[in-house]
This record gives C-alpha cells, structure tokens and sequence, in this order.
C-alpha cells in the first residue's frame, strides 16, 4: 500500500514596485517562501534581465532537488549493503531549452558525484549502487526528462 506524503508551503510575491503588474518592466520578481519551521526561501526569476543574481530561482530549487534526493537516497542504500561512504560531493548541472514563445522545458540534470569509500573493496558495489538509488529516488521519479550520474569513486586515505 502506498503512503501519501504531504507538503504546504506559503509562497508571497513581494515585487510590487506601487503599480503591480502594469508592465513587464513596473514589477520585481522577488518572493518569498516559507514552511512552518524551516529557513525562508528568497526566490526570483532565473532572467537576467528582470532577476536578482544574488537569490535563488525555481530552476536552481529543481536541480537542487534532484541531487539532494539522489545523494540522499545514495547514502540510504549504501548503508543498508554495507558500503561505507566517508565523503559526497556533487556538482550537479541541468540544462533548460527556453522556446521562442517564452515557454521551456529541462532537457536534462547531470550528476556528477565524486565521494569517497572506507575502503578499496567497495570501489564496485559503490559505483553501482548508484543505479539502484536512482531507481528509489522520488524527486527523479517525478520528472520528465533524464536524469545522468556520473559517479567518481575514490578511497578514503
């Protein structure tokens, strides 16, 4: 039986320069978004034009997302085969193609995780286990373009 999670968020838009959204160019596209406990999001539109370089944008939060559930589901996994991971770390990209309409969609979400084993003999399983924390990770699960690992295994000194 599956379990349904449950998430609610407030999200407010903060941009109103005293003319609302008169013009594309009358309003700023800063927001804010809290959850009850939880560090309050600063957020803008990835366009430079109309952004603020300095806060997050939705696209930075998706690819986020993804590679902090990835990671997450990774450590899960290895722990329960015995895998011991010392260090993660992932410089993950993603690619967006913005159509001419104004409309776009990812493309794709590179992973590139570079972590560190306890010991030699888990360089195998733990490049593979990779595969297997995708399959259960559920932000991935959730999208509709591809998801790539690229996974760089070094032993702990």
């Amino acid at each position: 039986m599956a379990h349904e999670h449950n998430y609610k968020l407030t999200t407010v838009w903060s941009g109103n320069k005293g003319e609302g959204t008169k013009n594309v160019r009358s309003y700023d596209r800063s927001h804010t978004v809290t959850i009850q406990g939880k560090p309050e999001l600063f957020l803008t539109t990835d366009n430079p034009v109309v952004g603020d370089k300095s806060k997050l944008n939705p696209e930075d939060l998706l690819v986020t997302a993804i590679s902090s559930c990835h990671m997450l589901s990774y450590l899960y996994v290895c722990a329960m085969e015995g895998i011991i991971i010392t260090a993660y770390t992932d410089n993950a990209t993603g690619i967006m193609i913005e159509n001419a309409n104004g409309s776009g969609s990812f493309k794709e979400v590179t992973l590139n995780p570079v972590f560190y084993v306890a010991d030699k003999s888990m360089v195998e399983k733990a490049i593979d286990l990779h595969h297997k924390a995708h399959e259960i990770c559920y932000i991935a699960n959730s999208v509709n373009f591809e998801v790539k690992c690229n996974p760089i295994c070094k032993v702990e000194n």
